[in-house]
This record gives C-alpha cells, sequence and structure tokens, in this order.
C-alpha cells in the first residue's frame, strides 16, 4: 500500500488486513510502545448502516492499531519478510461514548502496550473524534 507510516512502512507491511477489512488509513507514530493511526468512518466498513456505522467498529480499529505497533515490532525484530501471523484478540473492557459513528468523521485512535509478556499483549486504546473521546477499550492480545 502507498501509504507509508513515520517508521517507513506501509500498513500491508505491519498488518495480515487485506480491503475491504483493512480500516485503518494512516499512521500517524509508532514505536515498540504504542501507535496511533488517522481514519474517516467510510460506507464501505463492516456493519455500516444508513446512520453511519455502530460504535463497536471502534474495537476493530483499537486491534489494528494494536496491530500497527506489534506489526512495526515483529519487523524490528525478525526482519520485513517476516510471516504476518495475526493475533487472538479479547476484549476485556470496552465503554462507548456515542452508539454510531458518522460517514465522514475524522478519528484518531491510540493504542499502547500496557503489558508485554512473551507472546501475550494487553492494550490500552482510546478513539476520539469532533474533539470527543467516543471509545475506550482494553484489548489482550495472544500471538499462537
Amino acid at each position: 500500500m502507498a501509504n507509508n507510516g513515520p517508521a517507513g512502512y506501509g500498513l500491508e507491511d505491519l498488518l495480515p488486513h487485506r480491503p475491504p477489512m483493512l480500516i485503518i488509513g494512516g499512521i500517524v507514530e509508532v514505536d515498540a510502545e504504542h501507535a496511533v493511526t488517522v481514519n474517516t468512518v467510510d460506507p464501505t466498513w463492516p456493519m455500516a448502516d444508513r446512520e453511519g456505522v455502530p460504535s463497536l467498529i471502534a474495537v476493530e480499529l483499537a486491534a489494528q492499531t494494536a496491530g500497527i505497533c506489534n506489526g512495526w515490532v515483529r519487523i524490528q525484530t525478525q526482519g520485513p519478510a517476516s510471516d504476518q501471523t495475526g493475533w487472538l484478540v479479547a476484549v476485556k473492557r470496552a465503554v462507548f461514548y456515542a452508539a454510531h459513528l458518522p460517514f465522514g468523521l475524522e478519528l484518531t485512535v491510540r493504542a499502547d502496550n500496557t503489558l508485554a509478556f512473551d507472546k501475550f499483549r494487553e492494550v490500552s486504546s482510546r478513539v476520539h473524534g469532533d474533539g470527543r473521546l467516543l471509545a475506550e477499550i482494553v484489548l489482550q492480545l495472544y500471538q499462537p
């Protein structure tokens, strides 16, 4: 993909996702501890209806943003040709402050690795749009 983040890698270098499930728009920053992405709510996204997209999509945005961070770590430790096998993801906690996200809304998602042990991660994420906090999500990730 042409969109290169600050680390010099594109979305498809860092994530196993491909359209239409690749919903991240761009990478703002990434390192071993966190990632920040920008995204525009789009009618092509999963679960889209006439009102927009249910805020539950924030879980997938959080997971893909976490994947950016952990994909960057994979490339740093194993090289760019390494296996892009995805992670199993569980939602530990999710709080949504909006029912729907309207089309065209610009979202910023930040995912922080708050715990890393071997192949396990706990990730805290926040989704912001229009200057408001729209969702707080804690994910648990395991790479088999």
